[in-house]
C-alpha cells in the first residue's frame, strides 16, 4: 500500500503506540530513533519538528524501518551503528554491538592510567567493533592499542571505526585466536571476551541470538575458557605491574578471580556497573621483586 503524507508527530505517536502494544522494552526510544532515521532528523530535536509534513518516501522509510524492529531486529542493527563512550561505531555481521555496561570496562582501565599522557602499549582481545581500544585511544593520546579478533570481517569494521573516531594510526588489528599472538612489554591488556556458556545461547533473548555473532557469545561448556586462555597469554605478554581487565558475565566473579590468581596475578580486584552487578575483574602482573 502506497504511504501517503502525514505529519511527524503523528508517525512518531504511531510507531510508538505499536511498539508499546508489542512490549518492546523502550518503545519510545526505540520509535524516536528509528523515525528520526527515517526522516533524516537529529532524535535528540525530532519532538520540536513534529509539525513537520513527511512526505510518501519518508514514511514508507519509516513504516520499513517499524516493521525490522517489530520483527525482532535490533534498534542498533537496523541503523548499523551504535553509540558508546559518546562515539558512534558502525556495526556489522562480525560484531557484537557495544553495549553500555561495557563502558565500565573502559573506566577500569583509565583507573589504573597514573598518566594519560603516557606512552602506552595495550592489546584489546576480541575487539569486535574497536569500541573499547577506540574509546581508550581518545582518552590515551599517546598510547597504541593491538585490536585482536578472529574475523576479518570484525577488524575491517574497527579499523573504520577507528579511522572515524581519530585515532587509525594508533590502532593496529590483528586476526588471531584470544591472546596467543600478543608481544612482550604491554602495559595492559583489556578483553571482553564471549562468555555465555554454550548450553544457554539457546535461551538467550531473541534479539541476541538471531543477530549477534555466535562466535563473539560462546565461552564453552563453562563459560570461562577464554578467561583461562586470556590470562595465561596476557600474564606473559604483560610488561612488570602491567595488568589485566575483562569483563564478566553476572554470576562469574568468583571463578574468575579464581583463573586470574592461578595464572599469578595479584591485587585482584572487581569494579561494579551503573546497576551494582560485578562487571570487571581485573588483576596485576607482579613486579619480579615480588616473585
Amino acid at each position: 500500500m502506497a504511504q501517503e503524507a502525514r505529519l511527524l508527530s503523528v508517525v512518531l505517536a504511531d510507531v510508538r503506540a505499536r511498539f508499546r502494544a508489542a512490549g518492546l522494552d523502550t518503545p519510545d526510544l526505540d520509535a524516536r530513533l528509528l523515525v528520526a532515521e527515517a526522516a533524516g532528523l537529529d532524535p535528540d530535536r525530532i519532538v520540536l519538528g513534529g509539525d513537520r509534513p513527511l512526505d510518501a518516501d519518508e514514511c514508507a522509510r519509516a513504516e520499513a524501518l517499524a516493521a525490522r524492529r517489530l520483527a525482532g531486529e535490533p534498534v542498533g542493527r537496523i541503523l548499523g551503528r551504535r553509540e558508546f563512550w559518546g562515539l558512534t561505531f558502525r556495526l556489522s555481521a562480525d560484531t557484537l554491538e557495544p553495549r553500555p555496561d561495557t563502558e565500565t570496562l573502559v573506566e577500569a582501565a583509565l583507573a589504573l592510567v597514573r598518566d594519560r599522557q603516557a606512552l602506552l602499549r595495550f592489546a584489546d582481545v576480541g575487539t569486535g567493533t574497536g569500541a573499547i581500544a577506540v574509546a581508550l585511544l581518545t582518552e590515551l593520546p599517546n598510547a597504541a592499542a593491538l585490536a585482536i579478533d578472529l574475523a576479518p570481517g570484525a577488524l575491517a569494521t574497527a579499523r573504520e571505526n577507528a579511522v572515524a573516531a581519530g585515532v587509525g594510526s594508533r590502532f593496529f588489528p590483528a586476526v588471531a585466536d584470544f591472546a596467543t599472538t600478543l608481544a612482550v612489554g604491554l602495559d595492559f591488556v583489556i578483553s571482553n571476551p564471549p562468555y555465555i556458556r554454550t548450553a544457554e545461547i539457546g535461551r538467550l533473548a531473541e534479539e541476541v541470538r538471531r543477530f549477534d555473532p555466535l562466535r563473539a557469545l560462546d565461552g564453552g561448556a563453562d563459560g570461562l575458557e577464554p578467561y583461562r586462555l586470556i590470562a595465561n597469554e596476557a600474564f606473559r605478554a604483560l610488561r612488570h605491574d602491567g595488568h589485566l581487565l575483562v569483563e564478566i558475565g553476572w554470576d562469574q566473579e568468583g571463578d574468575v578471580r579464581s583463573i586470574l590468581g592461578a595464572a599469578g596475578f595479584v591485587e585482584i580486584g572487581t569494579r561494579f556497573d551503573l546497576g551494582g552487578r560485578a562487571r570487571v575483574v581485573s588483576g596485576r602482573r607482579p613486579g619480579s621483586a615480588e616473585r
